[in-house]
């Protein structure tokens, strides 16, 4: 009797099984996490490795680590220092855009390095004397002291233009649809 069971659910287990349809329109990504998202807003992130999901997600960053290259230009083309090392220039790609249409400027970059108030806050206006605007697609960071790139401007904010936080101005790939403060975000 255990022989002709055994047989049936293996038959069963082995059977054909028609192929499914893929996906078709619009796929919405859910990342569920079980804890109060204070961190939406980069200014004030507490320094945590899991914003940075959401943060490359809804904003974007003058540089970030991609695969294979720990500080990728991303909405910086490409930057410079001066020869003595106190001054750092970027230059934004031409085309970014935030969420909303308007165009991502040297003001926007100085907006948000100004903003910051998060984990890093302390150790950037340190470093930091003054961030310029040099024309709308360059903007200049002024340092103390020569420091490395990323002691310096490598800190926790992961993006920024946001004038206001029930308004998020990202300019990453994915926007926010939907939130309710202390229960969900829709990405």
């Amino acid at each position: 009797m255990r022989l002709p069971i055994s047989l049936l659910i293996l038959l069963a287990l082995l059977a054909p099984v028609p192929a499914s349809a893929g996906p078709e329109g619009q796929m919405t990504l859910v990342l569920n996490i079980s804890t109060a998202a204070r961190w939406f807003d980069p200014s004030e992130s507490e320094g945590l490795i899991t914003p940075f999901i959401f943060y490359f997600m809804i904003h974007d960053a003058l540089v970030k680590p991609l695969p294979g290259n720990p500080m990728a230009p991303s909405l910086a083309e490409s930057w410079s220092a001066s020869a003595d090392g106190l001054t750092y220039d970027f230059v934004l790609r031409n085309g970014v855009r935030f969420q909303n249409g308007e165009p991502v400027t040297s003001e926007d970059v100085k907006f948000s390095f100004e903003r910051y108030k998060g984990a890093s806050a302390k150790l950037l206006k340190e470093r930091v004397t003054a961030v310029e605007i040099v024309d709308p697609h360059r903007v200049r960071f002024h340092l103390k002291g020569l420091a490395r790139f990323h002691d310096v401007l490598w800190h926790s904010s992961g993006g920024g233009g946001l004038d206001r936080p029930e308004e998020v101005r990202g300019e990453g790939r994915r926007r926010r649809v939907q939130a309710s403060t202390g229960r969900r975000r829709a990405l």
